[in-house]
């Protein structure tokens, strides 16, 4: 990998990985991309005694932080909030001399079980999912780093059925080995209520390049 490439930690936390199929699948996807490195919470901390140097380090030696997980009542599942608590301590994350973390980028990439319209102010959660994972957008912005709205699934119950999956899937490999490469174009994604606008939008503009 070329020296100036990112380094790009992806964080997974499923707490019923056997059930799984979408999580699953693509963090496989991402331990196979070269310039990946990939932590399963759960099966690195199965009692939850997480190793705050070992995490802290692995924080300094990235670039790029994501989170993978199930969204679980709005929020991450039980080990990523720990993570949270005990790895994002004051004097490392934030505070005075808290500036580890400083120009970092951070985003989620995450499944959902409702639908994408469930996921609108007029919508059955009122909210939309950016709007929902403001605590972590928070959280990147205390810590100093660059926040990138998530990268979603919608309708997960019913994706595989659907044979939604493998574009989603291409999507998070192309999105993956764009950050490495450091050839994602941030600055028009950060505004994005979700990344998977960022292909949609380059659909639009060859349309519409190719009507002029």
């Amino acid at each position: 990998m070329p020296e100036n490439n990112n380094k790009v930690l992806v964080l997974y936390a499923h707490p019923s990985q056997r059930r799984s199929e979408v999580n699953a699948p693509m963090f496989r996807d991402a331990q196979s991309i070269s310039g990946v490195t990939t932590v399963d919470l759960y099966f690195e901390y199965p009692t939850y005694n997480i190793n705050i140097d070992k995490e802290q380090q692995r924080l300094i030696d990235h670039d790029i932080i994501i989170f993978q997980f199930p969204l679980y009542w709005y929020s991450t599942p039980s080990i990523l909030k720990e993570w949270q608590d005990l790895v994002l301590e004051y004097g490392f994350a934030y505070g005075h001399e808290g500036t580890a973390l400083h120009g970092k980028t951070f985003l989620c990439a995450i499944s959902a079980g409702g639908k994408a319209d469930a996921y609108q102010s007029d919508g059955y959660n009122h909210f939309t999912i950016r709007e929902l994972l403001q605590p972590l957008e928070q959280t990147a912005a205390l810590t100093g780093m660059n926040y990138l709205p998530p990268f979603c699934l919608f309708g997960s119950r019913t994706a595989q059925e659907e044979d939604r999956i493998p574009k989603h899937r291409e999507r998070w490999r192309e999105l993956l080995n764009l950050l490495v490469t450091g050839d994602f174009d941030t600055a028009r994604a950060k505004p994005l209520d979700k990344l998977n606008h960022y292909w949609i939008e380059d659909q639009t503009a060859q349309a519409y390049k190719e009507r002029s």
